[in-house]
């Protein structure tokens, strides 16, 4: 540490280093000081009261170093005022002064509880609130925006896409359901024509599946209980049953790798050879992926005895863009063709192109609704088929297979306010046939899913003889996904539940499988 260092913070220096000190000063500013101290210079700084008084000779030194000097620095305007004792720790951090950096009401002291009120002019507090800014609750923000904490700056923008009112002391949007918040007005730029506002889309509640994961389960202990089951005289369905109604789908397709590593033999094999009826097709279509299982019954509505529309539909208009393409590939490995070519083979017509262009896997995915184009789709398919001689069904299939499924639900929604009628009823006064039956079942499909399904298990169901692909099909593939919101269509759609639908239309050890999979009763 140099001395001048030293000398500043008041060490005491003594003997030789004090000398040399002196000297330095003297050697480096020759002829300075002179005798009689610092005398006052014209435009400096003024002789100040209890500063540092005129000493002949300079720095003469001093017997115990240099101490520290009562009042410090002097005052000067504007400047430090003087402090007791120099610059000793203080306790508390840095205290008031007067002429420097007083302190503000409202300042930063350190304050138990956060930031503390500020005056006007600086930044105004935004005081903690429960569950995140603005008081909004834990998870989210539903029904409002950002706080209104910034005095005279502009109305926050909603964050896009999501549902909700106004936040409090904003006006709703006209015309907007539910009300929205109005568009930024001080957002240079933003507003050139209406903004993108969401149509209110699906709530997701979590997971709506019927069956859970099976803690601990291990493919390797599970086949020892299959083989178990199977092995020597009889079959114990009840094991069964037990096994894989109670493990989900990708806890279930292990097993068939498991099986054959550990007794060199193939469990479909195995199975069929142990059940029979819809109790065996029920446990096949459980062991497999969910794209094998829907490209096989693809494969079987195409191909069997008569085609099968409305599977066809059902598939293609339920599952994701990534579940289609999934499809069209194990599709064209098991069966050497694809997907594609199968339905053009077997369909003709608009309905062909229907199911063409659902097959492809590329419908508009986004979750946000611009409500302003929702509007010239209904008004395009007013215009193709109400508003029409005739119907332009390619204006159908267009908006049908290729917007997102919020989008089309706000375009169903614009399409009844405009005319005043269903969008399914006007496709059934427009068209007919194949087509018809194809187009009011994507709109189902997609206006509800679950209230589509439920309607479809009603009628797997209903009259005489139980319609058992659809009804597998529909509880296999839609356990995991939403059957608990099916469920809860059913009893309130039919007035009663789905497990004692299931109940009374099937029997034995496929009934027990089947109950499985619905998950009990409401």
């Amino acid at each position: 540490m140099s001395l001048v260092m030293l000398l500043f913070r008041g060490y005491p220096v003594q003997g030789v280093s004090q000398i040399r000190s002196a000297d330095v000063l003297k050697m480096s500013y020759p002829g300075y000081p002179p005798s009689g101290g610092y005398p006052p210079q014209a435009g400096g700084y003024p002789p100040q009261v209890g500063g540092y008084s005129p000493q002949a000779g300079g720095y003469p030194p001093q017997a115990g170093g240099y101490p520290p000097q009562a009042a410090g620095y002097p005052p000067q305007p504007g400047a430090y005022p003087p402090q007791a004792g120099g610059y000793p720790p203080q306790a508390g951090g840095y205290p008031p002064q007067a002429g420097g950096y007083p302190t503000q009401a409202g300042g930063y002291p350190p304050q138990a509880g956060g930031y503390p009120p500020q005056q006007a002019g600086g930044y105004p507090s935004i005081p903690p609130a429960q569950g995140g800014w603005g008081g909004a609750p834990v998870g989210g923000m539903p029904g409002g925006g950002m706080p209104q904490g910034y005095p005279g700056g502009p109305a926050p923008c909603p964050p896009q896409g999501y549902p909700g009112g106004p936040a409090p002391g904003q006006q709703p949007m006209p015309g907007y359901p539910g009300g929205a918040p109005a568009p930024n007005p001080s957002m240079p730029g933003y507003g050139g024509g209406a903004p993108a506002t969401p149509h209110s889309p699906a709530i997701n509640r979590g997971y709506r599946g019927a069956i859970k994961d099976h803690p601990g389960a291990d493919p390797l202990r599970d086949v020892e209980v299959l083989r178990k089951a199977m092995k020597g005289f009889g079959t114990d369905e009840s094991a069964i049953i037990e096994l894989l109604g109670s493990r989900t789908s990708k806890q279930r397709v292990p097993m068939v790798a498991a099986y054959k590593t550990t007794y060199g033999k193939d469990l479909f094999h195995d199975l069929k050879s142990e059940l029979t009826g819809s109790f065996e097709k029920l446990a096949i279509a459980m062991l497999q992926t969910p794209a094998k299982f829907d490209a096989s019954e693809l494969k079987e509505a195409i191909s069997g005895a008569g085609t099968d529309e409305a599977c066809l539909i059902e598939i293609l208009s339920s599952r994701s863009n990534a579940e289609i393409r999934e499809i069209n590939q194990i599709y064209k490995h098991e069966y050497g063709k694809t997907l594609e070519d199968s339905i053009s083979n077997d369909t003709s017509g608009h309905f062909r192109r229907l199911l063409v262009s659902l097959c492809q896997g590329n419908r508009d995915e986004r979750e946000q609704v611009d409500i302003n184009m929702a509007k010239q789709d209904a008004q395009k398919l007013y215009a193709a088929g109400e508003n029409k001689v005739g119907t332009d069904e390619s204006q159908f299939n267009a908006i049908l297979c290729a917007r997102s499924k919020p989008h089309l639900r706000a375009v169903f929604h614009e399409y009844q306010q405009m005319c005043g009628r269903d969008i399914v009823k006007s496709i059934c006064r427009e068209m007919s046939g194949d087509v018809e039956d194809g187009m009011v079942a994507v709109v189902k499909c997609i206006r509800n899913t679950p209230e589509y399904f439920a309607e479809r298990l009603h009628k797997a169901m209903a009259g005489a003889g139980t319609k058992d692909r659809t009804l597998i099909r529909v509880m296999v593939t839609r356990s995991e996904v939403d059957m608990l919101d099916i469920r809860q269509v059913y009893q309130q759609t039919y007035g009663k539940s789905l497990y004692t639908a299931i109940s009374g239309d099937t029997s034995g050890d496929y009934k027990k499988m089947l109950l499985k999979l619905c998950g009990g009763s409401d």
